[in-house]
């Protein structure tokens, strides 16, 4: 495929224009970040492993009726998705105490919450992503009511998708972090769910050890960030079990 201008570069990903109008090319790098990039590395195979992961959860969405922006995988680090505008909100839900949320309300690692806890930050690197309120969405019009709406039931149902899906292989799902985008068919518009789902963005703990399976391997220096995915994979059959390697492939243009 040929090289396509450049829309934007994040800390894990790059978006290029798509080879049609209202498409866009998502490609994965190896970068690894923590605490708002304080802490960096390249970590290889990285890239893919979220690639493919990503691809699998968002099939199983679309599979069962949760809109999503992904089209279909085209190589080993890249993906054709659907064009959207992006809500400037990161939505996070939790199942279980853990990161910030066990820190601000001095809660042990762990604890299971009374039910599924849904939070927003503003979508803001220079400021941190802080978390919001409701009213702070509605005030400066990030999101309409019905918007507000749509989205904790899109949440609440990649929730149950994946939940399920992580505890039929051993995995506790603790929490994770999703972005929402706008589609508009003509007048009509709706919302999907966009970016990437992956370790990256959740927090994935081995049921009967506790062992961590997500990006706080790297955050607090647990161990090797590409075996714990690769141990995901692994477990969800995306990649075969005699797999213990992931080469960092050249990108296919």
């Amino acid at each position: 495929m040929a090289r396509r201008k450049k829309i934007y570069e994040g800390k894990a990903k790059i978006l290029y224009e798509g080879p049609e109008p209202g498409t866009i090319v998502q490609y994965f790098k190896d970068d690894a970040t923590a605490f708002n990039a304080q802490k960096k590395d390249v970590i290889e195979g990285k890239g893919v492993l979220n690639n493919r992961l990503s691809e699998f959860f968002m099939n199983g969405l679309n599979t069962i009726g949760v809109p999503t922006h992904f089209i279909k995988r085209l190589n080993m680090r890249e993906q054709l998705c659907r064009s959207c505008e992006i809500i400037p909100l990161e939505v996070i839900v939790r199942n279980f105490a853990a990161g910030s949320l066990a820190k601000r309300l001095g809660l042990e690692e762990g604890t299971p919450l009374p039910r599924p806890v849904v939070e927003y930050c503003y979508k803001d690197d220079k400021l941190g992503d802080p978390l919001v309120t409701e009213e702070h969405i509605a005030a400066f019009g990030w999101a309409s009511q019905q918007d507000m709406d749509d989205i904790l039931s899109l949440a609440l149902r990649v929730n149950d998708y994946l939940s399920g899906l992580m505890y039929g292989v051993g995995i506790r799902l603790v929490d994770f972090k999703i972005e929402i985008g706008r589609v508009y068919d003509g007048d009509f518009q709706r919302l999907i769910v966009a970016d990437e789902i992956s370790p990256d963005s959740m927090r994935l703990w081995d049921i009967e050890t506790g062992q961590k399976l997500d990006k706080d391997v790297f955050r607090r220096d647990l161990g090797n960030l590409t075996d714990a995915y690769t141990e995901v994979a692994q477990r969800l059959g995306v990649m075969p079990k005699q797999a213990t390697h992931v080469a960092k492939p050249k990108l296919i243009n």
